[in-house]
């Protein structure tokens, strides 16, 4: 099967309505395909797409994000972390350098207790997408020795 290349412009939205993210006002999204740039609940209704076509798409939480694992939701001290590091909500680490190491993200402290999770903060949430489909076209073979897509110009790392 030869690989493709898609562009797309994208606004995500939640169950209620309310943006998330777009692209609208910058360059279209690339991905490489079957490369898992993208989610794959999405990624699956956009290579049926032709180049203008635009569609609605819903994206459970299983083929987004994923669904919440709980035991990525742990409390560490504030001790574990390396001294005199001010940590505040938001704040955000990896705890390996493993290539798909969750990344945990302060989510609460009280006194000593840090709260941390591991989720994709959209991991649990059925996700909206208003998509359309810019490019279509076989990928090069730099593209694929790289294992992403490339934009206008080669490839920028």
């Amino acid at each position: 099967m030869t690989q493709r290349v898609f562009g797309f412009h994208y606004t995500l939205k939640d169950k209620d309505g309310n943006v998330i993210d777009s692209s609208q006002n910058t360059s279209p999204l690339l991905f490489l395909e079957s490369s898992g740039q993208i989610i794959p609940g999405l990624e699956k209704e956009i290579v049926d797409l032709e180049v203008g076509d635009k569609k609605n798409v819903e994206v459970k939480a299983a083929d987004a994000y994923g669904e919440v694992i709980e035991d990525l939701r742990i409390t560490v001290q504030k001790s574990q972390f390396p001294e005199g590091q001010e940590l505040n909500i938001g704040d955000q680490f990896q705890v390996t350098n493993e290539d798909h190491a969750p990344i945990f993200t302060v989510v609460n402290i009280e006194g000593e207790d840090v709260h941390v999770d591991g989720n994709h903060p959209l991991a649990g949430h059925d996700l909206f997408f208003d998509v359309e489909l810019t490019e279509k076209r076989d990928a090069t073979d730099e593209e694929k020795a790289h294992g992403h897509a490339h934009g206008v110009g080669g490839h920028n790392h």
